[in-house]
């Protein structure tokens, strides 16, 4: 069976797209007297969250996650991020992809929650691949083979890069999922009170809330 091993080299910013991406930069190595035509690559890409620790503030903040931090090695497990695809064309020994991840600040997906919570540090990834690759034989016959799902590579994100370009693409603004009948008597509410945006509505209501409970405790 064909003998293919991967690493992450880097990551960044997809520069001048259209919606924010991250760019791994995948070194992909095979034998060096297999001359590859081609590999159809997916990657499923998880978040190891027990691979770092989480102290002071993001403990707090994890716990809609994993609930509280006794509770954690029972509940804190892996978390599915993405799936991405990349066509790698011909080489033989080793080469290099570009694996492009769309990536969101929807804080109604776990992922983006669990990045969003963490103050400083790196987010330790773990990348397993499949897929189908094109090679030839010693006769130069051209062969097809399946990639394992334990052919895998980690990676420790900076999560000032995850920040970076989230603060680009949505400055000062996180994105939050809404019951659309939540969201039309929201609506009322900011016009019966003439406020300008749903923003102004939310604080005035969260305002309010802080008052009675400030009451309460009197």
């Amino acid at each position: 069976m064909l003998n293919l091993r991967f690493e992450i080299l880097d990551a960044g910013p997809l520069p001048f797209a259209a919606a924010p991406h991250l760019v791994f930069k995948l070194k992909i190595a095979a034998d060096e007297r297999t001359p590859i035509e081609s590999i159809l690559l997916h990657s499923q890409i998880r978040i190891e969250p027990t691979r770092r620790g989480h102290e002071g503030e993001d403990a707090g903040r994890l716990f809609d996650l994993f609930g509280p931090p006794e509770r954690w090695g029972r509940t804190m497990r892996g978390l599915l991020w993405t799936q991405a695809d990349v066509t790698v064309p011909p080489f033989t020994g080793e080469t290099t992809a570009d694996l492009s991840v769309l990536c969101t600040s929807d804080l109604s997906i776990a992922a983006a929650r669990y990045f969003d919570a963490l103050q400083s540090g790196d987010v330790p990834l773990a990348m397993l691949f499949t897929g189908s690759v094109f090679y030839r034989d010693d006769q130069g016959a051209l062969q097809i083979g399946r990639i394992p799902w334990d052919r895998e590579a980690t990676y420790r994100l900076p999560l000032a890069v995850w920040k970076e370009l989230m603060q680009t693409y949505y400055p000062h603004t996180a994105w939050l999922s809404l019951d659309k009948e939540l969201v039309d008597r929201l609506a009322r509410y900011k016009s019966r009170r003439g406020l300008l945006n749903l923003d102004q509505a939310l604080e005035c209501l969260l305002n309010d809330a802080d008052r009675v409970t400030a009451v309460s405790r009197q």
